[in-house]
Protein backbone atom coordinates (compact mmCIF):
# COMPACT_ATOMS: atom_id res chain seq x y z
CA UNK A 1 0.00 0.00 0.00
CA UNK A 2 1.36 3.20 -0.86
CA UNK A 3 0.74 4.39 2.95
CA UNK A 4 3.05 1.82 4.15
CA UNK A 5 6.21 3.65 2.41
CA UNK A 6 8.81 5.54 4.10
CA UNK A 7 8.29 8.44 2.12
CA UNK A 8 10.99 11.20 2.29
CA UNK A 9 8.58 13.98 2.78
CA UNK A 10 10.31 17.15 1.40
CA UNK A 11 7.89 19.76 0.88
CA UNK A 12 10.27 22.75 2.94
CA UNK A 13 13.25 21.57 2.39
CA UNK A 14 15.84 24.89 1.35
CA UNK A 15 16.93 25.53 -1.95
CA UNK A 16 20.33 24.93 -3.40
CA UNK A 17 22.19 26.96 -5.97
CA UNK A 18 23.10 24.86 -9.07
CA UNK A 19 25.88 26.60 -8.87
CA UNK A 20 27.30 25.01 -5.89
CA UNK A 21 26.81 21.37 -6.57
CA UNK A 22 29.59 20.43 -8.94
CA UNK A 23 27.90 20.09 -12.30
CA UNK A 24 30.05 20.11 -15.29
CA UNK A 25 30.65 23.37 -16.62
CA UNK A 26 29.22 22.65 -19.86
CA UNK A 27 26.06 21.54 -17.88
CA UNK A 28 26.24 24.69 -15.71
CA UNK A 29 26.34 27.04 -18.59
CA UNK A 30 23.18 24.99 -20.34
CA UNK A 31 21.21 25.79 -16.64
CA UNK A 32 22.26 29.64 -16.29
CA UNK A 33 21.06 30.04 -20.29
CA UNK A 34 17.84 28.59 -18.97
CA UNK A 35 17.26 30.77 -15.85
CA UNK A 36 17.83 27.48 -13.81
CA UNK A 37 19.68 29.67 -10.44
CA UNK A 38 18.05 27.23 -7.44
CA UNK A 39 16.31 24.15 -6.88
CA UNK A 40 12.53 23.71 -6.69
CA UNK A 41 12.04 21.21 -3.66
CA UNK A 42 11.70 18.35 -5.80
CA UNK A 43 14.92 18.78 -7.54
CA UNK A 44 16.24 18.98 -4.41
CA UNK A 45 15.41 15.60 -2.96
CA UNK A 46 16.12 13.94 -5.97
CA UNK A 47 19.24 14.73 -8.12
CA UNK A 48 21.78 14.35 -5.22
CA UNK A 49 19.76 10.22 -5.23
CA UNK A 50 19.48 10.28 -8.79
CA UNK A 51 23.66 11.45 -8.95
CA UNK A 52 24.56 8.52 -6.65
CA UNK A 53 22.90 6.11 -8.83
CA UNK A 54 20.00 5.10 -6.40
CA UNK A 55 16.84 4.24 -8.40
CA UNK A 56 13.98 6.96 -7.28
CA UNK A 57 10.20 7.16 -7.11
CA UNK A 58 9.30 10.65 -6.92
CA UNK A 59 5.21 11.96 -6.44
CA UNK A 60 5.10 15.76 -7.07
CA UNK A 61 2.30 17.34 -7.73
CA UNK A 62 2.38 19.30 -11.54
CA UNK A 63 4.24 21.98 -12.08
CA UNK A 64 7.15 21.27 -9.18
CA UNK A 65 9.91 20.94 -11.39
CA UNK A 66 9.98 17.00 -12.11
CA UNK A 67 11.63 17.35 -15.70
CA UNK A 68 14.54 19.09 -14.10
CA UNK A 69 14.48 16.46 -11.30
CA UNK A 70 15.88 13.51 -13.75
CA UNK A 71 17.51 15.43 -16.61
CA UNK A 72 19.79 17.33 -14.78
CA UNK A 73 21.50 13.79 -13.22
CA UNK A 74 21.21 12.15 -16.47
CA UNK A 75 23.46 14.62 -18.41
CA UNK A 76 26.13 14.73 -15.28
CA UNK A 77 26.69 11.62 -15.71
CA UNK A 78 26.64 11.60 -19.79
CA UNK A 79 29.25 14.24 -18.97
CA UNK A 80 31.13 12.86 -16.63
CA UNK A 81 31.66 9.43 -16.63
CA UNK A 82 33.28 6.97 -18.88
CA UNK A 83 30.64 4.66 -20.60
CA UNK A 84 31.57 1.01 -18.35
CA UNK A 85 31.89 -1.06 -21.62
CA UNK A 86 35.96 0.00 -21.98
CA UNK A 87 37.62 1.32 -25.32
CA UNK A 88 36.71 -1.53 -27.58
CA UNK A 89 32.69 -0.27 -27.66
CA UNK A 90 32.94 3.42 -27.10
CA UNK A 91 31.06 4.19 -30.42
CA UNK A 92 27.82 5.63 -29.90
CA UNK A 93 24.94 4.26 -28.21
CA UNK A 94 22.01 5.18 -26.18
CA UNK A 95 22.55 4.97 -22.39
CA UNK A 96 19.37 7.28 -21.12
CA UNK A 97 15.55 5.87 -21.87
CA UNK A 98 12.73 8.10 -20.98
CA UNK A 99 9.54 7.34 -21.38
CA UNK A 100 6.45 9.61 -21.28
CA UNK A 101 2.48 8.89 -21.96
CA UNK A 102 2.19 11.95 -24.37
CA UNK A 103 3.51 13.74 -27.41
CA UNK A 104 3.33 16.98 -25.76
CA UNK A 105 4.96 16.25 -22.80
CA UNK A 106 8.00 14.36 -24.75
CA UNK A 107 8.72 17.31 -26.90
CA UNK A 108 8.33 19.65 -23.35
CA UNK A 109 11.19 17.39 -22.23
CA UNK A 110 13.36 17.36 -24.97
CA UNK A 111 12.98 20.88 -25.18
CA UNK A 112 14.50 20.92 -21.90
CA UNK A 113 17.57 18.60 -22.64
CA UNK A 114 18.29 20.83 -25.77
CA UNK A 115 18.29 23.92 -23.82
CA UNK A 116 20.31 22.10 -21.19
CA UNK A 117 22.54 20.57 -23.76
CA UNK A 118 23.60 23.73 -25.96
CA UNK A 119 27.20 23.44 -24.95
CA UNK A 120 27.52 19.95 -24.62
CA UNK A 121 28.07 17.36 -26.95
CA UNK A 122 25.20 15.14 -25.76
CA UNK A 123 22.80 13.84 -28.37
CA UNK A 124 18.90 13.44 -28.15
CA UNK A 125 15.81 12.02 -29.75
CA UNK A 126 12.47 12.56 -29.44
CA UNK A 127 10.41 9.77 -30.68
CA UNK A 128 6.59 9.95 -31.14
CA UNK A 129 3.43 9.52 -33.10
CA UNK A 130 2.03 11.91 -35.81
CA UNK A 131 5.44 12.56 -37.91
CA UNK A 132 7.39 10.98 -40.06
CA UNK A 133 9.50 7.20 -38.44
CA UNK A 134 12.33 7.46 -40.76
CA UNK A 135 14.69 10.86 -39.34
CA UNK A 136 13.55 8.63 -35.36
CA UNK A 137 14.85 5.39 -37.20
CA UNK A 138 17.90 7.20 -38.39
CA UNK A 139 18.87 8.49 -35.35
CA UNK A 140 18.05 5.43 -33.04
CA UNK A 141 20.49 3.32 -35.33
CA UNK A 142 23.28 6.04 -34.97
CA UNK A 143 22.58 5.90 -31.32
CA UNK A 144 21.75 9.14 -29.97
CA UNK A 145 22.96 9.18 -26.17
CA UNK A 146 18.93 9.95 -24.92
CA UNK A 147 16.23 8.74 -26.18
CA UNK A 148 12.15 10.55 -24.95
CA UNK A 149 9.69 8.55 -26.76
CA UNK A 150 5.93 7.56 -26.25
CA UNK A 151 5.65 4.06 -25.25
CA UNK A 152 3.12 2.84 -28.47
CA UNK A 153 5.60 4.32 -31.16
CA UNK A 154 8.66 3.22 -29.70
CA UNK A 155 7.04 -0.21 -29.54
CA UNK A 156 6.70 0.53 -33.84
CA UNK A 157 10.34 0.99 -33.99
CA UNK A 158 11.56 -1.79 -32.20
CA UNK A 159 9.10 -4.21 -34.46
CA UNK A 160 11.31 -2.57 -36.88
CA UNK A 161 14.79 -3.66 -34.75
CA UNK A 162 15.39 0.07 -35.01
CA UNK A 163 16.34 0.27 -31.64
CA UNK A 164 19.10 -0.68 -29.31
CA UNK A 165 18.58 -0.46 -25.57
CA UNK A 166 21.10 -3.00 -24.69
CA UNK A 167 23.53 -0.60 -22.70
CA UNK A 168 21.00 1.51 -21.51
CA UNK A 169 22.22 2.77 -17.78
CA UNK A 170 19.05 5.17 -16.96
CA UNK A 171 15.45 4.44 -17.35
CA UNK A 172 12.76 7.23 -16.76
CA UNK A 173 9.26 6.73 -16.63
CA UNK A 174 7.54 10.45 -16.08
CA UNK A 175 4.25 10.48 -15.48
CA UNK A 176 3.69 6.70 -14.72
CA UNK A 177 0.41 7.03 -13.15
CA UNK A 178 -1.10 8.32 -16.78
CA UNK A 179 0.40 5.70 -18.32
CA UNK A 180 -1.48 2.99 -16.58
CA UNK A 181 -5.02 5.29 -17.08
CA UNK A 182 -4.05 5.49 -20.63
CA UNK A 183 -3.36 1.62 -21.22
CA UNK A 184 0.30 2.18 -22.07
CA UNK A 185 1.60 -0.32 -19.11
CA UNK A 186 1.61 -3.49 -21.51
CA UNK A 187 4.35 -1.67 -24.15
CA UNK A 188 6.00 -0.67 -21.17
CA UNK A 189 6.54 -4.13 -19.55
CA UNK A 190 7.53 -5.10 -23.25
CA UNK A 191 10.17 -2.35 -23.61
CA UNK A 192 11.34 -2.94 -19.97
CA UNK A 193 12.19 -6.22 -21.08
CA UNK A 194 14.75 -4.86 -23.89
CA UNK A 195 16.75 -3.10 -21.05
CA UNK A 196 19.55 -4.50 -19.23
CA UNK A 197 18.10 -5.31 -15.41
CA UNK A 198 21.99 -3.55 -13.93
CA UNK A 199 19.92 -0.19 -14.55
CA UNK A 200 19.16 2.90 -12.83
CA UNK A 201 15.43 3.50 -12.63
CA UNK A 202 13.40 6.74 -11.92
CA UNK A 203 10.05 7.12 -11.08
CA UNK A 204 7.96 10.01 -10.99
CA UNK A 205 4.08 10.30 -11.06
CA UNK A 206 1.62 13.45 -9.81
CA UNK A 207 -0.49 10.97 -8.07
CA UNK A 208 0.55 7.78 -6.51
CA UNK A 209 -2.17 4.80 -6.86
CA UNK A 210 -1.33 1.80 -4.82
CA UNK A 211 -0.98 0.22 -8.53
CA UNK A 212 1.88 2.45 -9.34
CA UNK A 213 4.02 1.52 -6.09
CA UNK A 214 3.17 -2.33 -6.78
CA UNK A 215 4.72 -1.58 -10.53
CA UNK A 216 7.54 0.64 -9.10
CA UNK A 217 8.61 -2.49 -6.59
CA UNK A 218 8.68 -4.98 -9.39
CA UNK A 219 10.77 -3.22 -12.08
CA UNK A 220 13.28 -0.86 -8.98
CA UNK A 221 15.39 -2.04 -7.07
CA UNK A 222 15.64 -0.66 -3.19
CA UNK A 223 14.45 2.58 -4.23
CA UNK A 224 13.91 6.09 -2.32
CA UNK A 225 10.83 7.07 -1.81
CA UNK A 226 9.74 10.97 -2.39
CA UNK A 227 6.99 13.00 -1.87
CA UNK A 228 5.96 16.71 -2.67
CA UNK A 229 3.08 17.93 -1.40
CA UNK A 230 -0.22 15.18 -1.22
CA UNK A 231 0.16 12.05 -3.22
CA UNK A 232 -3.56 12.25 -4.48
CA UNK A 233 -4.13 15.93 -4.08
CA UNK A 234 -4.10 19.22 -6.44
CA UNK A 235 -1.49 21.60 -5.63
CA UNK A 236 -2.27 23.95 -2.68
CA UNK A 237 -1.50 27.50 -4.67
CA UNK A 238 -4.87 26.78 -6.67
CA UNK A 239 -8.50 28.05 -5.51
CA UNK A 240 -11.52 25.60 -6.69
CA UNK A 241 -14.77 26.71 -7.56
CA UNK A 242 -18.43 24.93 -8.73
CA UNK A 243 -20.87 26.26 -11.01
CA UNK A 244 -24.38 24.66 -11.50
CA UNK A 245 -25.33 24.99 -14.98
CA UNK A 246 -27.78 23.46 -17.12
CA UNK A 247 -25.58 21.33 -20.27
CA UNK A 248 -27.68 24.01 -22.87
CA UNK A 249 -26.39 26.66 -20.96
CA UNK A 250 -22.53 26.01 -20.70
CA UNK A 251 -21.07 27.50 -23.78
CA UNK A 252 -22.84 30.75 -22.81
CA UNK A 253 -21.78 30.52 -19.20
CA UNK A 254 -18.34 30.14 -20.82
CA UNK A 255 -18.46 32.64 -23.25
CA UNK A 256 -18.90 35.10 -20.34
CA UNK A 257 -16.59 34.05 -18.04
CA UNK A 258 -13.97 34.76 -20.16
CA UNK A 259 -15.01 37.86 -21.52
CA UNK A 260 -15.81 39.07 -17.84
CA UNK A 261 -14.02 37.28 -15.28
CA UNK A 262 -10.63 35.46 -16.79
CA UNK A 263 -7.86 37.17 -15.69
CA UNK A 264 -5.89 35.72 -18.25
CA UNK A 265 -5.33 32.56 -20.45
CA UNK A 266 -8.21 30.08 -20.34
CA UNK A 267 -7.84 26.33 -20.94
CA UNK A 268 -10.91 24.61 -21.01
CA UNK A 269 -11.54 20.84 -20.58
CA UNK A 270 -13.66 18.48 -22.31
CA UNK A 271 -14.05 14.42 -22.27
CA UNK A 272 -14.73 14.29 -25.74
CA UNK A 273 -12.65 14.80 -28.97
CA UNK A 274 -15.97 15.99 -30.96
CA UNK A 275 -16.67 17.67 -28.04
CA UNK A 276 -13.36 19.72 -27.79
CA UNK A 277 -14.06 20.75 -31.63
CA UNK A 278 -17.97 22.07 -30.65
CA UNK A 279 -16.88 23.92 -27.71
CA UNK A 280 -14.38 25.90 -29.55
CA UNK A 281 -16.22 26.55 -32.81
CA UNK A 282 -19.43 27.42 -30.49
CA UNK A 283 -16.76 30.16 -28.45
CA UNK A 284 -15.87 30.90 -32.00
CA UNK A 285 -19.46 31.97 -33.33
CA UNK A 286 -19.49 34.06 -29.70
CA UNK A 287 -16.38 36.11 -30.78
CA UNK A 288 -13.83 33.96 -28.59
CA UNK A 289 -10.30 33.49 -29.88
CA UNK A 290 -10.21 29.92 -29.27
CA UNK A 291 -8.63 26.30 -30.85
CA UNK A 292 -8.50 22.96 -29.98
CA UNK A 293 -6.40 20.11 -29.20
CA UNK A 294 -7.55 16.49 -29.20
CA UNK A 295 -5.50 13.53 -30.85
CA UNK A 296 -7.19 13.51 -34.01
CA UNK A 297 -5.90 16.56 -35.02
CA UNK A 298 -2.38 16.36 -37.22
CA UNK A 299 0.94 16.51 -35.31
CA UNK A 300 1.53 20.07 -36.57
CA UNK A 301 -1.99 21.20 -36.15
CA UNK A 302 -1.52 20.45 -32.39
CA UNK A 303 1.67 22.21 -32.42
CA UNK A 304 0.10 25.11 -33.91
CA UNK A 305 -2.72 24.96 -31.19
CA UNK A 306 -0.19 25.09 -28.61
CA UNK A 307 1.91 27.96 -30.23
CA UNK A 308 -1.28 29.95 -30.49
CA UNK A 309 -2.33 29.56 -27.52
CA UNK A 310 1.86 29.87 -25.76
CA UNK A 311 1.72 33.19 -27.67
CA UNK A 312 -1.74 34.78 -26.73
CA UNK A 313 -3.02 34.49 -30.78
CA UNK A 314 -6.15 32.62 -29.38
CA UNK A 315 -6.37 32.92 -25.65
CA UNK A 316 -8.60 30.19 -25.10
CA UNK A 317 -7.68 26.47 -25.56
CA UNK A 318 -10.46 23.58 -25.74
CA UNK A 319 -8.87 20.22 -24.99
CA UNK A 320 -9.18 16.64 -24.42
CA UNK A 321 -7.73 14.60 -21.30
CA UNK A 322 -4.47 14.54 -24.05
CA UNK A 323 -3.14 17.95 -22.69
CA UNK A 324 -3.30 17.36 -19.12
CA UNK A 325 -0.13 15.96 -19.60
CA UNK A 326 2.98 17.83 -21.07
CA UNK A 327 1.39 20.83 -21.47
CA UNK A 328 4.16 22.90 -19.77
CA UNK A 329 2.78 27.03 -20.43
CA UNK A 330 3.26 29.43 -18.19
CA UNK A 331 0.71 32.19 -16.55
CA UNK A 332 -2.44 29.91 -17.49
CA UNK A 333 -5.04 32.06 -15.70
CA UNK A 334 -7.77 29.46 -15.42
CA UNK A 335 -8.21 25.65 -15.79
CA UNK A 336 -12.73 25.17 -16.46
CA UNK A 337 -13.56 21.79 -16.38
CA UNK A 338 -16.86 22.04 -18.86
CA UNK A 339 -17.42 18.74 -17.74
CA UNK A 340 -17.04 16.71 -14.18
CA UNK A 341 -13.74 14.67 -14.92
CA UNK A 342 -14.26 10.59 -15.10
CA UNK A 343 -11.49 10.07 -11.86
CA UNK A 344 -10.02 12.21 -9.41
CA UNK A 345 -6.74 11.46 -11.09
CA UNK A 346 -7.92 13.11 -13.76
CA UNK A 347 -9.22 16.29 -11.91
CA UNK A 348 -5.47 16.87 -10.39
CA UNK A 349 -3.89 16.47 -13.76
CA UNK A 350 -6.04 18.85 -15.39
CA UNK A 351 -5.98 21.59 -12.78
CA UNK A 352 -2.48 21.24 -12.45
CA UNK A 353 -1.80 23.52 -15.93
CA UNK A 354 -2.35 26.14 -13.50
CA UNK A 355 -1.09 27.10 -9.98
CA UNK A 356 2.36 26.08 -11.23
CA UNK A 357 5.93 27.24 -9.92
CA UNK A 358 4.29 28.17 -6.64
CA UNK A 359 2.30 30.79 -8.47
CA UNK A 360 -1.60 31.21 -8.01
CA UNK A 361 -4.19 29.32 -10.22
CA UNK A 362 -7.94 28.71 -10.45
CA UNK A 363 -10.02 25.81 -11.47
CA UNK A 364 -13.73 26.29 -12.51
CA UNK A 365 -15.72 23.38 -12.65
CA UNK A 366 -19.12 23.70 -14.57
CA UNK A 367 -21.82 21.11 -13.03
CA UNK A 368 -24.69 19.56 -15.07
CA UNK A 369 -27.66 18.73 -12.37
CA UNK A 370 -27.02 15.32 -13.12
CA UNK A 371 -23.56 15.46 -12.59
CA UNK A 372 -24.26 16.97 -8.51
CA UNK A 373 -23.51 13.86 -6.55
CA UNK A 374 -20.60 12.93 -9.05
CA UNK A 375 -19.01 16.12 -8.34
CA UNK A 376 -19.70 15.68 -4.58
CA UNK A 377 -18.02 12.41 -4.25
CA UNK A 378 -14.78 14.17 -6.19
CA UNK A 379 -14.96 17.08 -3.74
CA UNK A 380 -14.86 14.83 -0.97
CA UNK A 381 -12.33 12.31 -1.92
CA UNK A 382 -9.83 15.02 -2.82
CA UNK A 383 -10.86 17.76 -0.08
CA UNK A 384 -11.74 20.27 -1.90
CA UNK A 385 -12.48 23.83 -0.34
CA UNK A 386 -14.98 25.65 -2.64
CA UNK A 387 -13.95 29.33 -2.90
Amino acid sequence: MASDIPWLLSDDVPPVVFATMGLDQRLMSGCVDMGYAETRPVQTAVIPLALDGRDVVACAETGTGKTLGFVVPILQRLLTEQPPYGDEAREPYTRALILAPTRELAAQIEDTIVGLTYHTPCSSVPVYGGVEMGPQERALKAGVDIVVATPGRLMDHMRHSSTDFLRVQTLVLDEADRMLDMGFWPDVQRILGSLPKDRQTLLFSATMPNEIVTLAKEMQRDPHYVQIGRRQGAARTITHKMEEVETRDKVDRLARFIRSEADGPVLVFVRTKIGADKVARNLQAKGVRAAALHADRTQLDRQRAVEGFRSGLHPVLVATDIAARGLDIDGIAVVVNFEVPDTKESYVHRVGRTGRAGSSGRALTLVAPDQKREWRAMEAALGLAMA
